[in-house]
């Protein structure tokens, strides 16, 4: 078999990159070739993905890129529910509007005034979030419905770029799942949701399988940047399934966590869950590879961390992640526990100055320095982890012998020991990049070097390192999650 290779280009919270993926037959290999920062630009009170910026440094790793030789394809996976409007011409007709923006605020429930909840959820089986497309469409209609007249097409961020570089307007699966608009199990838009929110159906493009293949990159593309011409396929658009797709998972039930700027934690089925249980605890189904359906919950992750430790440095303070980790490996443990989801730790800001306050007003111990605030954080994820396992296995009626932790936040060994702890199963952490690896390899599913998602799995763990970290001092943490359990309700 002919080495293949192919582009993966993964766009996170904060920054991007453009991946070399090279296949041999058996293993597949990563490298990095350009990475990039993703700030947000505030602007005239709005928080907008400076989306002009991020095609071109597109345009630079495809400019990198050809020192390796010939490449054979290119897919883009990003975060979720965020997109950009273009009109009939197909210009952009602005910058897409992040999902941390005010404008949704009060949505949500406007949203149930025009359309039952309870009939919301049993057709889109979501998770019910402010930063929700569905939510984020719903302020456009209320304060700017002249953008929609404008709008001929909305396509969600991969979306976005794929048809910046092929000219193809479609909604890949999974990215479309993140809206709120897709009925789950016809796995098709909505037209109840639309038309009880008033959203207009005719700018929402057809919807394609993950590993849809496209086109090709345009030629004047091509000619601008010197480059041969090379596939657009749609990977599982939202970062979050094609990490899944890396899992090095054998058996059929397992529980997953895609552990970066938002935890995602979940298990794969065949079917979506919708039930009173499933929306009473706010457990999404979102759509993945080859038709299945992740039962996933979002809980808010590593921003956490990142988001503190951006204010530590605006304070002069200029801590690694490393260090950070090793300061709260020394800290003295279960001093204080908060709630990651809360929605004051959701907009950019003073994280710990909030945690500080949340701690005084839940008359606990307030975290007096760095290293406490960040074990505080670490302590409150394992146990929302916890909490989240029981929860997906009373919906399921399954059990799960271990989680898999996979992506960036498996780099912190304390986390995914506390999550061990936590939740006293055994912990198996990695791949590190298991976004670039599924991305990467649902190309190579799509032109036919693999064979389905079995094998992208198998690749996928024979292509990365994994660490495995046991349960220890189960019963304090049994005791302390008792505890938390309680301060939640």
């Amino acid at each position: 078999m002919s080495h293949k290779n192919v582009l993966a280009v993964d766009f996170g919270a904060s920054s991007g990159r453009v991946m070399l993926g090279n296949f041999d037959g058996s293993r597949l290999s990563i490298q990095e070739i350009h990475r990039f920062p993703n700030d947000p630009v505030i602007l005239n009170g709005t928080m907008y993905w400076d989306f002009l910026r991020l095609f071109y440094e597109v345009k630079q790793g495809l400019m990198k890129a050809k020192r390796y030789g010939k490449i054979d394809s290119i897919g883009v996976d990003t975060w979720g529910v965020d997109f950009g409007l273009i009109d009939k011409e197909g210009n952009l007709l602005e910058n897409p509007v992040h999902y941390r923006d005010a404008r949704t605020a009060g949505m949500l429930e406007k949203s149930f005034g025009k359309m039952d909840k309870d009939r919301f959820y049993q057709i889109t089986g979501s998770q019910f979030m402010e930063i929700n497309t569905v939510f984020q469409l719903l302020a456009l209609l209320e304060k700017r419905p002249g953008l929609l007249e404008g709008t001929s097409r909305l396509l969600l961020m991969p979306d976005l770029f794929n048809y910046y570089l092929c000219g193809a307007q479609v909604s890949e699966y999974s990215i479309a799942s993140t809206t709120q608009m897709l009925d789950a199990r016809t796995k098709m838009w909505s037209k109840e949701v639309l038309e009880s929110l008033g959203i207009p159906e005719r700018i929402l493009s057809g919807i394609v399988p993950c590993g849809t293949r496209l086109g090709f990159i345009k030629n004047g593309i091509c000619q601008e940047l010197g480059i041969e011409p090379m596939e657009v396929i749609a990977v599982a658009g939202h970062d979050t399934q094609s990490a899944l797709a890396a899992v090095p998972a054998r058996d059929k039930d397992f529980i997953f966590i895609s552990c970066g700027t938002w935890s995602l934690f979940g298990t794969e089925l065949d079917e979506p869950v919708i039930n009173g249980l499933s929306e009473r605890l706010n457990i999404t189904n979102e759509g993945g590879c080859q038709g299945k359906i992740s039962f996933l919950k979002n809980i808010i992750g590593l921003w956490l961390i990142q988001e503190s430790r951006r204010q530590w440095i605006r304070e002069g303070k200029e801590y690694s992640f490393g260090h950070l980790e090793q300061m709260a490996a020394d800290a003295k443990p279960f001093k204080a526990l908060i709630d990651p989801d809360a929605p004051e730790f959701v907009p950019a800001g003073n994280i710990p100055e909030r945690i500080r306050r949340y701690c005084r007003e839940s008359g606990q111990r307030v975290p007096e320095n760095e290293a406490e605030i960040v074990r505080c954080i670490d302590e409150s994820l394992a146990f929302k982890y916890r909490m989240t396992l029981e929860e997906i296995k009373m919906c399921t009626g399954r059990e799960y012998p271990a989680i898999h932790m996979v992506g960036g936040g498996t780099q912190s060994g304390l986390l995914c020991q506390m999550t061990a702890n936590a939740c006293h199963c055994p912990v198996i952490a990695g791949p590190v990049e298991a976004t670039v690896l599924g991305n990467a390899a649902m190309q190579l599913l799509a032109t036919g070097e693999l064979r389905d998602l079995d094998q992208v799995r198998s690749v996928a763990g024979a292509s990365a390192k994994v660490s495995i970290y046991e349960p220890k001092d189960t019963d304090q943490w049994e005791q302390v999650y008792g505890q938390y359990k309680k301060m939640l309700e």
